[in-house]
């Protein structure tokens, strides 16, 4: 395998007008691996070295390892054909110049690239120009496609998308996929929304058919172990972390997210325990109201601002008969009480304060002035992955101003929020301007 991925990248440089498929397996074989990255680096910098190289496959492969000036500067030189232009436009567009990567389609049509391959590209750069109109305006002109072409399917769905109708544009993901079952973008895209609407099982199968190919899609393998993980499936998660890290071992959000993951395998919940400690809670939280109690009792625990059974289980009885009004006879009713409950006064006190009360319920306090500007906008701007994500909707985090005003243990709180996602979070607030609260 290795050598005949070596038999293809020295024909891309021997062949001076390398043809779109042959640059599609090139491509291919340059993201597979780290180690591919880097071989594939030291073969341009050959080339670049060269008296003549081949200047065309060079702006090409420089595009591939994400150069995109120099890219931009070596296919200008090269002789005019359609694989110049659309390499070129892709490039202006890794570079976000938008209007020249249109011009750049445009010329690739002109030189003869196929017509749809052109639209499509015209409607990805408009969308990503965020000039959703022009973007629409070139879909329509192609509206013969629909039913027939998957790539359509995924460009409209991928313009609803990003225009927030998710519902159309899952529809969309799913007729590509019935075109076309092994398209990458709308099997991702398609799985990413799914993520997103709470249908793990749809997600997990649409991640696993890309995750079975033989190319390492690091991205579509982080939010499947994102979703084995929050599935308790740790094992699964694990080995999906591990692939990536087999491809490229200093992938730092894999590395933080195997950490993650390993400590997630280590903690250990006692369900039962669990279950004793909230029954236990609600007998505290039992308000004194709820039983039969004399008026004398009633309105000298109340003076005395005793509300709950848990509240006298923090008083002793000499406490209690030192108040006024209250003699043996509310004792005996207070204490017939909490020995229904296996309970006695004083009993938080003897043992450590192992009976706690949930603090009362605050005084209302004034609604937080409502977000404007930077701090209005929907943390789904923010370039955030999908374990992120789907903690902040846990947390029922909406605007970046919520999440201005989350402090870090709040979100380390949230099932499976590790520090990677922390890390995330706080780089994306940092390039803002802003941060998580901190309570110092």
């Amino acid at each position: 395998m290795e050598s005949l991925q070596q038999d293809l990248v020295a024909e891309f440089f021997a062949d001076p007008r390398p043809s779109l498929d042959l640059i599609g397996q090139v491509c291919v074989i340059v993201h597979s691996s780290q180690a591919s990255q880097l071989r594939f680096t030291e073969q341009l910098d050959q080339q670049r070295g060269k008296a003549k190289p081949n200047i065309l496959p060079l702006g090409i492969g420089l595009y591939m390892i994400g150069q995109y000036q120099q890219a931009v500067s070596a296919l200008e030189q090269a002789q005019d054909c359609p694989q110049k232009y659309l390499y070129l436009a892709y490039a202006l567009r890794g570079c976000r110049e938008y209007e020249k990567a249109i011009k750049a389609l445009e010329m690739a049509g002109s030189s003869g690239a196929d017509g749809l391959l052109v639209a499509m590209e015209k409607v990805a750069t408009y969308r990503l120009a965020k000039d959703y109109a022009a973007a629409q305006r070139e879909l329509d002109l192609c509206a013969n496609y629909c039913n027939v072409s998957a790539e359509y399917h995924y460009q409209k769905g991928r313009l609803e998308e990003d225009q927030g109708l998710y519902e159309q544009a899952m529809e969309d993901y799913r007729i590509a996929i019935g075109l076309a079952p092994d398209h990458q973008g709308a099997l991702f895209h398609l799985a990413y929304r799914s993520d997103l609407a709470g249908d793990d099982q749809t997600a997990i199968e649409l991640y696993s058919r890309i995750a079975s190919g033989s190319h390492v899609s690091t991205n579509a393998l982080l939010n499947l172990a994102v979703l084995y993980e929050d599935a308790g499936e740790y094992d699964k998660a694990l080995e999906c972390v591990e692939r990536v890290l087999q491809a490229f071992p200093n992938h730092q959000r894999a590395q933080l997210f195997k950490k993650d993951i390993v400590s997630s395998k280590t903690m250990y919940f006692d369900e039962e325990q669990q279950r004793q400690q909230s029954q236990k809670n609600a007998i505290l939280e039992t308000p004194i109201s709820d039983f039969e109690l004399s008026v004398r009792s009633r309105n000298c625990l109340k003076k005395m601002n005793i509300r709950t059974i848990g509240d006298l289980l923090k008083v002793t009885e000499a406490e209690l008969l030192s108040f006024k009004n209250f003699g043996e006879t509310s004792l005996k009713e207070v204490k017939a009480i909490l020995e229904s409950k296996g309970l006695r006064l004083g009993m938080a006190l003897e043992e450590g304060q192992e009976f706690t009360q949930l603090p009362q319920e605050p005084s209302p306090t004034p609604p937080p002035p409502e977000d404007t500007g930077v701090l209005g906008k929907s943390v789904e701007e923010l370039q955030l992955s999908v374990r992120a994500r789907k903690a902040l909707q846990r947390l029922n985090i909406k605007t970046i101003g919520q999440l201005t005003r989350t402090t870090e243990a709040e979100l380390l709180g949230c099932k499976n929020f590790g520090a990677t996602s922390l890390n995330e979070v706080k780089r994306e607030l940092a390039n803002l301007g802003l941060s998580l609260k901190s309570l110092d």
